[in-house]
């Protein structure tokens, strides 16, 4: 009867929040999503490249002719760099060049990030809306461009954007060598704004933002020097 009675108040309320009956209000629920800056850099002092072995040259990658062996520029290059690297052909120059890659995982904890969320932590699953995703160049002191930047969602465990289980959600255009840039707005893929909103819905769950490039180093050229530093930002809406 209690119950019943508060069903009826609810009623004339207008929907209001009857405490007991578990009623709730999509008004007390209705929580901005105002997630802090996740940072990445990309420092090409990170990775460990000997420039004084083979196929390099006073620094200067030497010209490797590409063999007909998928793993003839892998193995070119693998003696200068073990890690973090990889080796394809430049058919155009039918010469060896190196990827130096890039694959940064950024911790998303929803519960830890947006505290408001811990007052609704009995429910499993929240709707979530997403306002927008931008990005900015905060610091670039990087002597080469950096070619497109691809952006994943991915359970915590997943490291890489190798793994089948990240998902592709948009990417950050190139960014011109030395320079930054203002708050931008992430280039969607047509399923990246869904699989973004999927991952978040499950609030309780960490999980990891990926941004995925490679610096490239083809023949002649020299071993990027310089840094660059970003932030991508996740705006929206969540309630029940």
């Amino acid at each position: 009867m209690l119950c019943l009675n508060a069903h009826l108040a609810a009623a004339v309320l207008g929907g209001s929040l009857i405490a007991g009956c578990g009623l709730i209000s999509s008004d007390v629920t209705n929580f901005d999503l105002m997630l802090p800056d996740k940072k990445f850099t990309i420092d090409a002092s990170g990775w460990q490249v000997d420039a004084n072995k083979t196929p390099f040259n006073n620094g200067t990658l030497a010209s490797v002719p590409c063999s007909s062996m998928p793993s003839g520029c892998s193995m070119a290059v693998a003696q200068a760099c073990a890690s973090d690297c990889s080796a394809t052909c430049d058919t155009a120059a039918n010469s060896c060049m190196l990827s130096l890659d890039v694959s940064r995982p950024l911790k998303v904890d929803l519960l830890t990030d947006q505290p408001d969320l811990k007052t609704i932590n009995d429910q499993p699953v929240i709707k979530v809306s997403i306002d927008s995703v931008t990005y900015a160049v905060t610091a670039n002191s990087l002597d080469v461009d950096t070619p497109a930047i691809d952006v994943y969602v991915a359970p915590i465990s997943a490291l890489k954007p190798t793994d089948p289980q990240a998902k592709l959600i948009g990417t950050i255009p190139a960014i011109q060598n030395m320079t930054t840039s203002d708050f931008q707005a992430l280039e969607f893929t047509p399923t990246g704004k869904a699989a973004l909103i999927n991952i978040m819905s499950t609030f309780k769950t960490p999980f990891n933002v990926l941004v995925a490039s490679s610096l490239v180093v083809r023949a002649g050229q020299m071993l990027p020097t310089g840094k660059l530093d970003a932030v991508v930002r996740i705006r929206g809406h969540a309630g029940l």
